[in-house]
């Protein structure tokens, strides 16, 4: 009997390892809500939980927009706070708990400070310290943040692209307040010159720290210890055949199983112009990927695992990588991208090995801006862009896949307009509405007509617009096109009301 029941529970098992799989290969993005910051743009996000209520911290230049997201994915604006000198972008941000108190930190890349804000209780923001750089902290163009809790006390490592580069480590005090610990030079051996991603792994007790130099082209590992002082251990650079280093960008890490996982992705430099920002100039480009390290006993990066870049995924700039979920077998991981302006979703096994399940095009580039935030059972993903022409923040549901073959979407555009709008006006709006198939590739087809119906029922709507999409990518693309954003604040101030809604039809 034992040995059936043995039997029993192994098929079982192996059953729900098999349901894993195929749930995640199963999944997709999908657009809840967005809402316009007022910021120049958003550069990064970050989410936090304090007293049941899920914030969303959205970073640009100037200021800092603080929202709340509810379960249902939707962004309530709550607040909005100046940066020191009103300059930035709010590049790297972290939300973490002190001792009892919460606490965002917020490098000011520009401004050349990190900043502190204590989160009070509905998520608003008051700035508690201002810490400035020096020839010796390496805090000039900050970026990246990241906080390390240790055993008596936590600590905040930045990094940053100053010409000077290094790594710094701060002990937060109980206030908030930041107290210089140590700093370590960037020199041709350890890759902290530009580190734009860090992440940590604890091993048997030991800490270790993980960055990306951005400029240097490579990723390196540091044990932590107690005091917040720090070592390197190893470094590893870019080649042309087993991993995509140049232009080191996003860093990540999971742990799956007895396995831990470094994830890192890339900007390749051949994406910037050469003016001057790029510091090694002699780099070749060998394509787009993501690169898989494993860490070993000692804490220790190994190449483990690359996935190229080709015409399934949409790798191409990748500036953030979110883990998503994970349980003990596998990570659900999302890629947000600078010059494919899409969101990659990919899924990592226990044994290191990355695939990608699908991607939805966002129709706005990610610089940074991308962060992943859980609600009950539901995961989310809140972007932005760095495009100062867009101003908005935008929240995705990871939802159950749904077939769309053989289907094509309506979006039906409905409006009344003010009664002061003249004809001429009106013309005006209707034809620039038009044009937007000319400016929109993805738009398959436009038609239009002005209301006919004698029921009484029309609500004073007057025109409608029915735009046809061949599938998702073009909705957002659309949604999100200068084009298209020209023609709200072109013709808004004529609009009495609008009433929209969107169809997936056969295209029979």
């Amino acid at each position: 009997m034992k040995i059936i029941k043995y039997f029993a529970l192994i098929i079982i098992m192996a059953f729900s390892q098999l349901n894993l799989a195929q749930v995640s290969d199963d999944i997709m993005l999908v657009r809840k809500d967005f809402k316009s910051i007022t910021g120049k743009n958003t550069v990064s996000v970050t989410s936090y939980e304090k007293n049941g209520i899920h914030l969303v911290y959205a970073g640009g230049v100037g200021n800092v927009d603080v929202y709340s997201l509810n379960e249902d994915g939707i962004l309530t604006p709550i607040s909005n706070h100046e940066l020191h000198m009103q300059t930035g972008p709010a590049r790297g941000m972290v939300a973490d708990n002190i001792n009892g108190t919460d606490f965002l930190f917020v490098a000011n890349k520009h401004g050349n400070v990190i900043e502190t804000f204590k989160i009070l209780d509905n998520g608003s923001l008051d700035r508690v310290s201002l810490v400035e750089d020096t020839d010796d902290t390496y805090l000039g163009i900050a970026i990246t943040l990241q906080v390390i809790h240790m055993k008596n006390a936590s600590y905040l490592f930045i990094g940053g692209l100053e010409e000077t580069p290094g790594l710094s480590s701060f002990k937060i005090q109980n206030d908030g307040k930041l107290t210089h610990v140590q700093s370590m030079k960037d020199d041709e051996t350890i890759h902290t010159d530009g580190i734009i991603g860090m992440f940590i792994h604890k091993i048997k007790g030991k800490t270790f720290l993980y960055t990306g130099g951005f400029q240097d082209n490579g990723v390196s590992s540091f044990r932590v210890y107690d005091d917040g002082t720090f070592k390197n251990i190893n470094n590893i650079s870019d080649n042309n055949t087993d991993r995509y280093l140049t232009g080191a960008y996003p860093v990540t890490g999971v742990t799956l199983g007895d396995n831990k996982y470094i994830i890192v992705g890339h900007r390749h430099h051949k994406y910037y112009e050469r003016n001057g920002f790029i510091k090694k100039t002699d780099f070749v480009y060998h394509g787009d990927g993501v690169s898989v390290f494993k860490v070993n006993k000692k804490g220790a990066l190994v190449p483990h695992f690359v996935l190229k870049d080709d015409e399934t995924t949409k790798l191409q700039g990748q500036t953030r990588i979110e883990i998503v979920s994970t349980d003990n077998n596998e990570a659900v991981l999302a890629v947000g991208t600078r010059d494919d302006a899409s969101i990659q979703l990919l899924k990592l096994n226990e044994a290191g090995v990355l695939s990608p399940i699908n991607y939805l095009e966002t129709g706005y580039s990610i610089y940074y801006g991308l962060r992943s935030h859980k609600i009950g059972d539901d995961n989310f993903l809140i972007a932005g862009s760095f495009r100062f022409d867009l101003g908005k923040i935008v929240s995705y549901k990871i939802s159950p896949k749904i077939n769309r073959e053989g289907k094509v979407l309506r979006h039906i555009v409905n409006l009344k307009y003010k009664e002061e709008a003249t004809e001429a006006q009106v013309d005006e709006a209707v034809e620039t509405f038009l044009q937007l198939q000319n400016e929109i590739p993805e738009i398959a087809n436009i038609e239009w007509g002005v209301n006919d119906s004698e029921e009484g029922a029309s609500n004073g709507f007057t025109h409608t617009f029915t735009i046809t999409f061949n599938d998702e990518h073009a909705r957002e693309i659309y949604l999100f096109h200068k084009a298209h954003l020209d023609l709200v604040k072109k013709v808004g101030p004529i609009i009495g009301g609008a009433f929209i809604m969107d169809y997936w039809t056969t295209t029979n």
